[in-house]
């Protein structure tokens, strides 16, 4: 049977009533959320995300789903997880947020929406329920700290196309490397890479739930790979240099990266010294993804280890960051989250080095906390010799 990408209509159920539970705690009426990885989270519906709003609107009896007519039929399609409201355009001569007004009808308990709306949005909300308290609520970023067994199952499948995505970079590179062919540029392996991961799909899983993001990643080399997130430019990596796949994809809306740095030919000994310094920093940082941790304890035994070794002046950013719905969103892995790890929190753990006039040397996994310990993800070798390219 094919892998599918879809998650049941009980799954989103469930998530209502949890929403719900917690909406009741916190006296709250309406909850709305309008970003494109919340309405994910709580009915399935993918869009591309224009000023045009989508607004998810909940109450202790009714799921909504406010969208532009121009999204009427792919909603449909997506069999989404709420009742559909409808309005024509934006700005509209009849308002968006007035037309779920009329749906919801006249509140005068607390209408909540999500921390990360535009202020711009908030005004209109108020305009459209002048008898109600708007205030925020983080009710449902609490909620997608922890992942849900269903979620996990999507995860780890994203995670064996990102590990295969860097064996398929690696393949168009080594082959060039060892038969003498022209090097592909970074873009020409950007583009191999996510050709693959989509093919992958379309080959092996029945209802792909199309995202922005689904399949991409950095792909960088030489000196330009001391630069963290370099862009992939017309270079042709050569030997001698290091080069980084920072690769990733999300299946069912839900995301996984793998990244490890290569060194094409015989490495250095700057590069073998480095390199080892940032793979025994990157053990550290998963080691420290257990559950009882905090997310700042993990961050300061990983960046303290490269500190310790008298190359701290290389060391750019945090351990990692919380992987879900979207590459990025909490807890951040970083020593100013006290964020205690939970078991099914699913975190990123990247520190690295980024040395100028010799490279960048970064490893990140996608780590599944548990009871137990640290579970990676994302298993592609990373020993020295098995990054070694021609």
């Amino acid at each position: 049977m094919a892998f599918s990408q879809r998650l049941s209509a009980d799954y989103y159920a469930s998530v209502h009533r949890d929403i719900r539970a917690r909406m009741a705690e916190d006296g709250v009426d309406v909850l709305l959320l309008d970003s494109n990885d919340d309405v994910i989270y709580t009915t399935g519906f993918s869009h591309y995300t224009t000023e045009r709003p989508v607004v998810f609107a909940l109450t202790q009896t009714d799921a909504y789903l406010l969208i532009p007519e121009l999204e009427r039929h792919h909603a449909l399609d997506q069999k989404t997880a709420a009742e559909l409201v409808v309005y024509f355009e934006f700005p509209g001569r009849d308002r968006p947020f007035a037309v779920l007004a009329r749906t919801l009808g006249d509140i005068k308990g607390t209408v909540a929406h999500s921390p990360g709306i535009s202020l711009a949005r908030v005004g209109q909300l108020e305009s459209a329920f002048p008898n109600a308290k708007v205030t925020a609520s983080g009710i449902v970023g609490k909620m997608r700290l922890i992942k849900r067994p269903e979620e996990l199952v999507l995860q780890r499948e994203a995670a064996r196309i990102s590990d295969s995505m860097v064996s398929a970079g690696v393949a168009l590179i080594d082959d060039a490397l060892r038969t003498g062919k022209t090097m592909p540029t970074e873009i020409e392996i950007e583009a191999h890479i996510i050709r693959h991961a989509l093919d992958t799909m379309y080959r092996e899983h029945d209802d792909i739930l199309l995202v922005q993001g689904i399949a991409g990643g950095l792909v960088y080399s030489g000196l330009r790979s001391a630069f963290p997130h370099g862009m992939p430019t017309g270079h042709r990596p050569q030997r001698g240099e290091s080069m980084i796949l920072s690769l990733g994809c999300r299946v069912g809306g839900r995301a996984a990266e793998s990244e490890r740095t290569f060194i094409l030919g015989e490495p250095s000994k700057e590069q073998e010294r480095t390199y080892n310094l940032a793979q025994q920093a990157q053990a550290i940082g998963t080691a420290g993804l257990v559950a009882g941790a905090t997310c700042a304890s993990a961050d300061d035994r990983a960046l303290g280890f490269i500190r310790e070794q008298g190359v701290g002046q290389y060391c750019l950013h945090r351990v990692g960051h919380g992987m879900g719905v979207m590459f990025h969103e909490p807890p951040w892995v970083e020593g100013g989250d006290d964020t205690v790890l939970v078991p099914n929190m699913v975190c990123s753990s990247e520190p690295a080095l980024y040395v100028p006039g010799l490279g960048g040397f970064r490893l990140a996994d996608t780590v599944l906390v548990t009871e137990s310990g640290p579970d990676s993800l994302t298993k592609f070798p990373r020993k020295l010799d098995e990054v070694i390219l021609g």
